[in-house]
């Protein structure tokens, strides 16, 4: 029953690779007659078996040739099949080679681990049964030939990533170009309005470069947010208290605005950058949606098992129940744009960052009375 499952395993696998690549297989041993078994056993129009009768031989074979998988005895003189492996693993070139040690010795744990420690992925055990050698060099036969097409999938994703990139950035420099031509034209027009313009001619010209003004801050928008995944910057110790309070200096906040910081705030170790962007677009919102006498911004720590959790509170605006899940989406906005000029890009882009640390972004807000954003990080 085991045979016949077997050799099965071994025509189905057979048939899916015959449309593939031929790959290189190389065989240890330091015994001639056990090479030509071997080779008998495995010979396929798709493989180029390649022989080595010492594992110097066997480790010059693999440094000038692309090897899939190698079939390594144990017992060699001179250089045994564990030291021939620990030497594969240690070369740069050779380190990924699937071994498969023949042995006669022990089944026992111990020499197993010894074997798996020094790169084995698997054994086979001498008398060797054909079928077991060639299901199992079927199966890793085909693991290679995956592994190739893996690889070559992700080159094309990068190559097709930094198209995409390219072209981006092409598109919003060609957008942009109209739009500056817009705003210096409206700029010019006011200046040759004379020192009584007409009040809807004013307006009209305030609402072009306010309306073009917005559309060069959308097209900045989606460009960083398309390179939101692709970027990676160094970790670094972040002190929190020094990283809020600076991008607080840098928004320039109203005089009416007031900021609670909390003391516990910690030294965490992470992509500075990030955390910067992050903690910016929740404290800008938290001023630019806030029409009351006093504005008051709270931000808040505290420690999980694996996350650190931070939130930033403030009396503003709020949101209906009915819009608290839509504004984490690209381009959504709440409030009109005559009175609040927005992209609806920056919490999409919080959502992205804080998702790519492992963590989650949330809101909790009552209409009229003010929202906590609070999100976790890693640690």
């Amino acid at each position: 029953m085991q045979t016949s499952t077997l050799q099965n395993l071994t025509s189905d696998i057979s048939e899916t690779s015959t449309k593939q690549d031929i790959v290189n297989i190389l065989i240890v041993d330091d015994r001639p007659e056990n090479l030509l078994s071997l080779e008998s056993i495995l010979e396929n129009d798709n493989r180029n078996i390649y022989k080595a009768l010492s594992g110097n031989e066997a480790l010059r074979i693999a440094l000038e040739t692309d090897i899939a998988l190698i079939l390594l005895d144990v017992q060699m003189p001179e250089m045994d099949g564990f030291e021939v492996a620990r030497l594969l693993a240690e070369n740069s070139r050779t380190r990924d080679i699937s071994i498969i040690f023949v042995t006669a010795i022990s089944k026992d744990e111990k020499f197993a681990m010894q074997g798996y420690q020094e790169g084995a992925v698997d054994f086979l055990h001498k008398p060797l049964d054909v079928n077991v050698v060639k299901a199992k060099v079927c199966v890793f036969e085909k693991l290679y030939r995956q592994r190739l097409e893996l690889k070559e999938f992700n080159e094309k994703l990068v190559s097709t990533n930094k198209q995409l990139d390219e072209f981006v950035y092409i598109v919003s420099h060609d957008l942009k170009a109209p739009l500056r031509g817009l705003a210096s034209l409206a700029s010019f027009l006011e200046d040759e309005l004379g020192a009584n313009p007409k009040k809807e001619v004013v307006e009209l010209l305030t609402m072009m470069k306010s309306r073009t003004s917005r559309m060069q801050q959308l097209i900045d928008g989606i460009l960083h947010y398309s390179r939101m995944g692709n970027t990676k910057t160094e970790r670094e110790q972040v002190n929190l208290k020094d990283l809020i309070n600076s991008i607080i200096d840098l928004l320039s906040p109203p005089e009416n605005f007031r900021f609670d910081i909390s003391d516990s705030l910690p030294i965490i170790y992470a992509e500075k950058i990030k955390l910067h962007e992050v903690f910016q677009n929740l404290i800008s919102n938290s001023i630019k949606y806030n029409s009351k006498e006093q504005g008051v911004v709270k931000i808040e720590f505290n420690e999980l098992n694996d996350h650190y959790e931070f939130s930033v509170t403030d009396n503003g605006n709020g949101i209906k129940p009915e819009h608290q899940e839509k504004i984490f989406g690209i381009f959504q906005t709440l409030q009109s744009k005559d009175k609040c000029e927005s992209t609806g890009i920056g919490l999409t882009i919080v959502k992205k960052i804080v998702e790519q640390q492992d963590g989650k972004v949330t809101v909790a807000s009552q209409f009229g009375e003010g929202s906590t954003f609070s999100f976790t990080w890693r640690k």
